[in-house]
């Protein structure tokens, strides 16, 4: 009998000692070295941020030390004058609109055409037929290699600039779309025939709101291509724009202005990123809440 009640008090006593790794010890409540574990925000946080300022400081440790040319790398203390420089004497504020027209101009209009296209393409096999070999054989072919016919067929404008980053964006984000509808789960649209549905009531209550969180995830990887595009549309004749401000830096030898113009672009892509994610989580909380 009191052997019995000594192995219940050990069964106990184990059982409130965390759980011990065979290998390292590690405990298993440290869920942080887990894969895809979440980890809590303060430490999310606090690494991001630890990220960015050992870049600053390895940076600064270059620069400031004398290690590398300030025509290669500048200081960030010159790279802040540029700064100040171009927005109170060239007025690069204009050129920051004018270059946020043209990728919201492109992008958005191969969205309106890209989107309905994409998503009858992963709904009906015969639409995917007919546009699925034309739009993947475009697909691999860059957006620059078509500046040459696109300045010969509709001039050096602001439409061949718009252009450039429609194409860019527009065939990777039909395929996308149609394999983000395609992969909705048979079970449900089987579900949907049986309660009476028809095929086109399949498309709008069961096939689009099963893929729309995944089709906005789309959109917003596919932006993040369109700032990149940006500087392609904008280096071959052009007269405004930060990538004209780039090109014509990099002639003058200015490389402050060209690294200010960079970074510029890069935080309006991530402005634009962070803007669509916090909208995407607003309007889909049940698909992330998961």
């Amino acid at each position: 009998m009191e052997k019995v009640v000594k192995n219940k008090e050990l069964v106990k006593k184990s059982s409130t000692v965390p759980f011990q790794n065979e290998r390292n010890g590690t405990p298993r409540n440290r869920k942080w070295l887990q894969p895809q574990a979440n980890i809590p925000y303060k430490l999310y946080l606090g690494i991001s941020i630890s990220s960015i300022v050992l870049l600053f400081a390895i940076w600064s440790f270059l620069t400031y030390g004398g290690l590398v040319d300030p025509l290669f790398l500048p200081t960030p203390t010159q790279i802040i004058d540029s700064g100040i420089i171009l927005f109170t004497e060239y007025g690069f504020i204009n050129d920051i609109a004018i270059t946020i027209y043209r990728v919201l101009a492109g992008f958005i209009v191969a969205v309106l055409v890209g989107l309905p296209l994409g998503i009858l393409m992963g709904t009906f096999k015969v639409v995917e037929a007919f546009f699925e070999p034309a739009i993947s054989s475009i697909r691999y072919m860059p957006a620059s290699a078509f500046i040459p016919l696109f300045i010969l067929w509709i001039g050096v404008g602001e439409l061949e600039k718009i252009t450039i980053i429609f194409v860019g964006t527009f065939f990777s984000l039909v395929l996308m779309t149609a394999v983000e509808v395609a992969n909705v789960r048979r079970e449900l649209l089987e579900a949907a025939y049986t309660l009476g549905r028809t095929r086109f009531g399949v498309l709008r209550s069961v096939i689009l709101p099963a893929s729309i969180p995944g089709i906005m995830e789309i959109i917003r990887l596919i932006l993040g291509w369109a700032w990149s595009y940006i500087i392609v549309a904008e280096l071959v004749a052009s007269s405004s724009g930060i990538g004209s401000l780039i090109l014509e830096s990099q002639r003058m030898l200015k490389t402050g202005n060209i690294i200010f113009g960079i970074l510029t672009i890069g935080l309006l892509g991530l402005l634009s990123d962070l803007i669509l994610k916090v909208a995407i989580r607003k309007m889909f909380p049940w698909h992330y809440g998961r």
